[in-house]
């Protein structure tokens, strides 16, 4: 997808191409804008470029071709230490031969700031991420958590304008994680930085971002807030990487606009939101979230299209049931339902019909 600069953006890369052996270009023809105190994450799998370019941005890779600027200032040739960028990383990085406020410290120094302002700082990064009495600890007696607030502490003592986050959860446990997800949030909202973040944990990324970049061999596959690329994605990876999916394959019938009548595989015809067909014959794959897929007929919406069914197996998940159905073909058709009391009971076996509004299946690219 192109994406023109944007002429007030903070960050800016432009027609950036990153190539590590002169042939294979890791990151293809970047454009990229991000907005001051936007929170900007960039997603996808390993290989997709996303800390590739995080790196690029941070000064320890250099792009092949393009630029990249800061503040309207080209920083291709500008050290990593003179950037003025601070960052996290998952594996903590902290001297653990210092002691917690040394370790914080050592930023302050290199930019030459005096004790008495030093220790100003130090106190206030280490009570904004609750870890005040930690400052004469090493890092070989805290948790992965509190290493964790300390490395983000670190990145932000010096009152950096940007932060780069480098899968920086990664290293907790589950509950941990989601609580540092919105404790990061809240900081970046109090303090009014500009943060680029690189996860592959979509969760994450719907969470806390601005805006999320979703990154796949080497490109931008689409640029949109958390919403937009749940509700809207652009084509069938963002749809199967963004949250889980029913995909029916089809032939399109009838293309009106951004209407489509599908007709599946099995030979049923299905109204869809056309997004990335270009006309009748075309295959495509339809996208359906599970949890927009309804059975019982009084809570079925306006105009939903409804389909036969047969119930494969039910999973009972706490606060959801999830239920595996076979649909038009498909063995593998799921549908989330709220646990709720007097929710009905589904056996494996049971015929059904489920529904859905034709505005929530969308023709996507096969």
């Amino acid at each position: 997808m192109t994406i023109e600069p944007r002429n007030d953006a903070f960050v800016a890369f432009e027609h950036v191409q990153k190539s590590y052996d002169g042939v294979t270009l890791v990151v293809k023809d970047l454009n990229l804008s991000i907005g001051k105190g936007e929170f900007l994450t960039m997603l996808g799998p390993s290989g997709s470029g996303k800390t590739t370019c995080l790196m690029m941005l941070a000064g320890f890779e250099t792009a092949t071709h393009g630029e990249i600027k800061l503040d309207g200032v080209n920083i291709n040739q500008v050290p990593p230490h003179k950037r003025g960028i601070g960052m996290v990383f998952q594996n903590y990085a902290l001297f653990p031969h210092m002691t917690v406020g040394e370790n914080l410290a050592f930023p302050l120094e290199v930019r030459g700031m005096g004790k008495s302002e030093r220790e100003a700082k130090i106190k206030r990064a280490l009570d904004m991420v609750q870890m005040g009495a930690f400052a004469n600890r090493r890092p070989a007696q805290l948790s992965g958590g509190q290493q964790q607030r300390i490395a983000l502490a670190r990145a932000l003592v010096f009152d950096p304008k940007l932060v780069l986050m480098d899968e920086p959860l990664g290293a907790l446990d589950k509950q941990l994680r989601e609580h540092m997800q919105f404790e990061i949030k809240h900081l970046h909202e109090n303090l009014g930085i500009t943060v680029v973040y690189v996860t592959h944990d979509q969760g994450e990324a719907l969470t806390m971002s601005d805006r999320v970049a979703v990154f796949n061999d080497g490109r931008i596959q689409q640029l949109a807030p958390p919403a937009d690329l749940y509700e809207r994605p652009d084509n069938s990876f963002v749809a199967q990487f963004i949250g889980e999916n029913n995909k029916l394959p089809g032939t399109i019938e009838e293309l009106d606009g951004d209407k489509a009548l599908v007709r599946l595989g099995t030979g049923e015809l299905i109204d869809a939101t056309a997004v990335n067909v270009k006309q009748k014959g075309d295959k495509t794959l339809v996208s359906i979230r599970p949890e927009r897929v309804e059975f019982k007929p009084e809570m079925m919406p306006p105009g939903a299209h409804t389909i036969e069914a047969e119930v494969v197996e039910m999973i009972y998940m706490g606060d959801i049931l999830r239920a595996v159905l076979k649909v038009a073909g498909s063995d593998d058709f799921v549908m989330k339902m709220r646990n709720t009391l007097g929710q009905t009971k589904l056996s494996p076996g049971q015929k059904i019909k489920v529904g859905w509004h034709p505005q929530d299946a969308r023709a996507l690219d096969p």
